[in-house]
């Protein structure tokens, strides 16, 4: 079924983690030190996120999560935005619901009280300019059915769902009640797959949304080899194929494919004169291409944007534009 956008009070909701960010730089030798994956994305609990960040250099803290990303770039581009993700009354709580609001993102979702302090990811770069994940969830993952405004949800053209909530049971069923609350005003829903890890703890799962509630769906190679359980990229676009009514394949410095049931649209990726940080490339992208699909461009358009916003996040440290992507679109698309 193809939705639309219609009249709507905003262009895209975003629903994900909650995450304060904490960028700092770093040689191989700290992460080796640390016994930490170049690379990897690792959950931690608090203790152990308390004793790494005493040990980190000096560092920037600002809002995360990938849902969170995707929607400040997205008003970056001029779109209407909200997001929905749990925060506890902390300090860290205080960065995030400051940071997203600053942004221009709508945010609104109760604040807990007691519980789990806010989470967050300690985001450790390396001089090639790759990215190693300590993450600490905390109230994020509390995120339930309650915290869903469903009047919201219908009054949104695309609602953005974070693969990764789809780990906590209440955190599924406050995703199954903006799937419904979407469907049922004829809007569209569009998922993130996150990390291939992820896709491989609820492949069944994740196929079954693909097939029944997904009509657009995000994932970088990797992700969409683990859902296809094929190594090869000419068989995984043909096993998606038709099973949302739009599949986006994110391929680094190879650009993208947007594959839908009648064609496949490949972009090439938007130059980048200085690597420093990949953290939110794929994030970004997404805003790019939600921009874009909210106002009803043409889908290589919409790829376009996404490589754009992705080529600027990654030029600097963090996940957040540094520009006004909707100038910088203006000049570029």
């Amino acid at each position: 079924m193809t939705r639309g956008s219609g009249s709507a009070t905003y262009d895209v909701l975003g629903i994900g983690n909650a995450i304060v960010d904490v960028l700092s730089h770093c040689e191989d030798a700290f992460l080796e030190a640390e016994g930490l994956v170049k690379g990897s994305m690792n959950l931690i609990e608090v203790a152990q996120s308390t004793s790494l960040y005493e040990r980190m250099g000096p560092a920037v803290e600002i809002s995360g999560g990938a849902a969170a990303n995707s929607m400040v770039g997205a008003a970056s581009f001029g779109s209407r935005v909200a997001y929905i993700g749990k925060i506890r009354d902390d300090q860290l709580g205080e960065v995030f619901a400051h940071d997203i609001r600053a942004a221009g993102v709508h945010f609104d979702t109760p604040i807990a009280t007691d519980g789990p302090p806010t989470a967050r990811s300690l985001i450790l770069v390396t001089p090639d300019a790759h990215r190693t994940m300590s993450t600490y969830l905390g109230a994020a993952v509390e995120l339930g059915p309650e915290d869903i405004d469903t009047d919201m949800v219908a009054d949104c053209a695309i609602t953005y769902l974070e693969g990764y909530l789809w780990d906590k049971p209440r955190a599924k069923d406050a995703f199954r009640v903006a799937m419904a609350a979407a469907h049922g005003a004829g809007r569209r829903i569009s998922l993130t797959l996150s990390d291939s890890f992820c896709v491989e703890r609820h492949l069944e799962e994740f196929r079954g949304l693909v097939d029944n509630e997904v009509d657009l769906l995000f994932a970088n190679e990797e992700e969409i080899f683990a859902l296809t359980e094929t190594r090869d990229l000419s068989a995984a676009v043909g096993a998606v194929r038709g099973r949302a009514e739009i599949v986006v394949i994110t391929r680094s410095e190879h650009g993208s494919m947007v594959v839908t049931a009648d064609e496949t649209v490949e972009v090439a990726a938007a130059p980048v004169e200085r690597l420093v940080d990949t953290t939110g490339a794929g994030d970004l992208y997404a805003a790019g291409f939600l921009h874009g699909l909210s106002h009803d461009r043409p889908l290589a358009d919409c790829a376009a944007l996404g490589s754009l916003a992705a080529s600027e996040v990654i030029s600097h440290l963090g996940a957040r534009p540094q520009v006004d992507l909707a100038a910088l679109a203006e000049v570029a698309v």
